[in-house]
């Protein structure tokens, strides 16, 4: 055999090795439940609820055009198949499950057939544009947060049926729960539609979303959670499309939007420190606010060159359906990118961003 021979083998050797470490890392469907093989679990189970940036295909047999299941969505999944996550590739969820070594992927609880393993190792309820405004879900025809309440009921029934009550109570008892939903009520039924900006002004407005959010975290500890991480809004007015829509000509961050993002996030932790009980449910308010406006300010640091735009499309609007392969170009290099879409983050954004709050608040999440 010829040098020339072996290099060539080598190098298709080497192709096999990273398309094979590729497949794992992003299991398709089918395949969520599979070990990490990373150690033992460190939860026996994640239980989710909340909006598209933890919704991992629930929306997509909805009457909705709140979607990504459709190319260029998913375009960096296994088999670049869009299965309704609104990134690249992976989302939160994933990450987060897969650095408890829990499971490789967070399916969802609707529109696929879950093994016994995964409703053993939980599921996320979360829908792409629904909010703690009970008219947020209504104006996109989404699944609310009362319906995801609903649907673990349905659930949990299911769960007994596999492993019966007694293991049942001991995985939700050991299970973490997370909560993540809110920027849809500021940036679309706030901002957006004259519905609620006409009736409340931006303090009014979050006293309602604070009271809604404050509503959920009651059903979800009565549902026997103990341990649940609710994730805050992050800095609105710097995504794509809201600096389009109201940052000016020169597309700066909104800082009405901002503000609401913000005031919401204090009110909350507050909130959450006078609900918490070690003894019965530890509440975790997570900041993400922090770690995306550093990408979007300082995004050269790690590595993003684009951080006011999205790779679909122009990046300055298109989002869900107005995101579609059919109609737009894409992106050259969504590795460079903070945003996939014109709202959304890109995968490697999302890693980024639960690296950070593994690194800072899953001590307490666990504890």
């Amino acid at each position: 055999m010829t040098m020339k021979m072996k290099q060539q083998m080598m190098n298709k050797l080497g192709l096999l090795v990273v398309a094979v470490a590729v497949a794992v890392a992003m299991a398709p469907a089918g395949s969520f439940a599979s070990s990490s093989g990373r150690g033992a679990p460190m939860v026996p189970a994640v239980i989710v609820f909340g909006d598209s940036i933890v919704d991992p295909g629930n929306n997509n047999n909805l009457k909705t055009q709140i979607k990504a299941n459709h190319a260029p969505y998913g375009m960096d999944f296994a088999n670049s198949e869009p299965t309704g996550r609104y990134s690249n590739g992976l989302i939160p969820t994933d990450f987060i499950v897969q650095g408890l070594n829990v499971k490789q992927l967070m399916p969802p609880y609707l529109g696929v057939e879950l093994s016994p393993e995964d409703l053993k190792t939980g599921v996320s309820f979360a829908s792409g544009a629904t909010g703690y405004d009970p008219l947020t879900p209504v104006i996109v025809s989404v699944i609310t947060l009362d319906q995801q309440i609903e649907y673990f009921h349905e659930y949990r029934k299911r769960l007994v049926g596999v492993v019966g009550e007694e293991e049942t109570a001991r995985i939700i008892d050991g299970a973490l729960f997370v909560v993540c939903a809110g920027t849809d009520d500021i940036a679309n039924t706030y901002f957006t539609t004259p519905f609620r900006s006409v009736e409340y002004d931006i303090p009014s407005y979050v006293d309602l979303l604070v009271s809604g959010a404050a509503k959920l975290l009651d059903q979800v500890a009565a549902l026997g959670a103990r341990r649940i991480g609710f994730v805050g809004l992050p800095p609105i007015g710097c995504v794509p499309s809201q600096r389009t829509l109201g940052g000016g000509p020169h597309r700066r961050c909104e800082e009405k939007r901002n503000y609401a993002a913000k005031l919401f996030n204090s009110r909350m932790e507050e909130v959450i420190a006078a609900k918490t009980n070690p003894a019965t449910t530890r509440m975790v308010y997570v900041d993400i606010y922090t770690i995306l406006q550093e990408l979007v300010e300082n995004g050269d640091k790690y590595g993003f060159t684009e951080t006011t735009r999205g790779c679909c499309g122009t990046g300055t609007i298109e989002v869900t359906g107005l995101c579609d392969a059919r109609f737009v170009d894409i992106c050259d290099n969504v590795s460079n990118h903070v945003f996939f879409d014109s709202y959304h983050p890109t995968q490697r954004a999302y890693k980024i961003i639960v690296d950070y709050i593994f690194d800072n608040y899953l001590q307490f999440l666990l504890a």
